[in-house]
């Protein structure tokens, strides 16, 4: 029995744009599904079939065991979205705001407004509710508009970049509300480019890449897929990075991974502590000098790296080929 979000052979072309080649998704009632990959790699294109918003031009949709393509405005009732950017009227206060989206959803005035309160308060609104949201700040807009997605407690959520713009201590906050969510058996389908947010959150996870499925599976299963633990070396100055790499290069199983910016290098290895004792014997026999050095395992920026080439990349409309731009005309 398909799950609560189900896609089967999903095709959406833009002239001859293919933005989405195929997909298959298939999301269990109660879970999450972080759906990850680099710009223009057609992760809001799939989001936008699956809500409605655009027709698929090929393959068998579901959304809580409705039909998108034949039943899209049942669809609509059962679903909540969160997309990149908020969709906040700037003229209404926060508390209007809200109160307008329930009442959409034909919700009576006394409930409307009770519904309002409770979000308010949720999201750490309440002190602002009254005054017009186009005083807000962006991470205050965005939780506005994270809570008008939850007016109506829609069995199925879709959240696009949910994050974007909020502090870590407002992301923390959100990650707890969607943990609940799930926890009272909302399904999610979250994309992200917070890789943390998806090993977090997800309980499984698709890669997507030129608009195919590259890989899936938990945030274990992937780092497996890579195998291996990291050393990992701070140096203590910046002219210390080459020499450092040598030495890293030398005795690791790949290539060396350098952030010159916070003078941070990293290797696969093979070997565990034994080795990092040699890394750092070697370093000091050529006179480098360490802040830190550690043994880890591979993170899902490892994962993402090697599976499309890449580190993650913060979306600015996922536009980078040209089809997501072309998916929102």
């Amino acid at each position: 029995m398909p799950g609560a979000i189900y896609a089967e052979g999903l095709v959406k072309t833009f002239g001859d744009v293919r933005a989405v080649d195929g997909v298959d998704l298939d999301v269990p009632q109660g879970t999450v599904l972080g759906l990850l990959g680099p710009n223009g790699a057609g992760k809001t294109t799939v989001v936008r079939c699956l809500t409605t918003l655009l027709t698929p031009d090929s393959g068998k949709l579901s959304v809580a065991g409705i039909d998108v393509v034949k039943q899209p405005n049942e669809v609509r009732r059962n679903i909540g979205l969160s997309g990149q950017f908020a969709a906040v009227d700037e003229y209404l206060t926060g508390r209007e705001n809200l109160q307008m989206v329930a009442q959409l959803y034909q919700m009576p005035a006394k409930a409307a407004k009770a519904r309002a309160g409770e979000l308010l308060d949720r999201f750490h609104l309440a002190d602002a509710a009254d005054r017009p949201s186009k005083t807000y700040s962006g991470g205050m807009r965005r939780r506005l508009d994270l809570a008008a997605a939850l007016v109506v407690s829609p069995p199925v959520m879709f959240m696009d970049e949910p994050t974007t713009g909020l502090d870590p201590r407002n992301r923390q906050q959100l990650w707890d509300v969607i943990r609940e969510l799930v926890s009272g058996g909302t399904t999610l389908l979250l994309t992200t480019q917070y890789l943390e947010e998806a090993d977090h959150l997800a309980h499984d996870i698709c890669v997507i890449d030129h608009g195919k499925v590259i890989a899936r599976g938990t945030s274990d299963q992937l780092k497996a897929q890579i195998g291996g633990e990291r050393v990992e070396v701070v140096v203590h100055e910046r002219d210390q990075i080459a020499p450092a790499a040598e030495v890293m290069q030398a005795l690791g199983k790949g290539e060396v991974k350098v952030e010159n910016h916070t003078r941070r290098l990293t290797v696969p290895v093979t070997g565990g502590a034994k080795l990092l004792a040699e890394v750092i014997r070697d370093l000091d026999a050529r006179g480098v000098e360490i802040d830190d050095i550690g043994l880890r395992r591979p993170t899902l920026d490892d994962v993402f790296l090697s599976l499309t080439g890449h580190v993650a990349e913060l979306d600015e409309g996922e536009n980078g080929n040209g089809t997501e731009k072309e998916a929102g005309k």
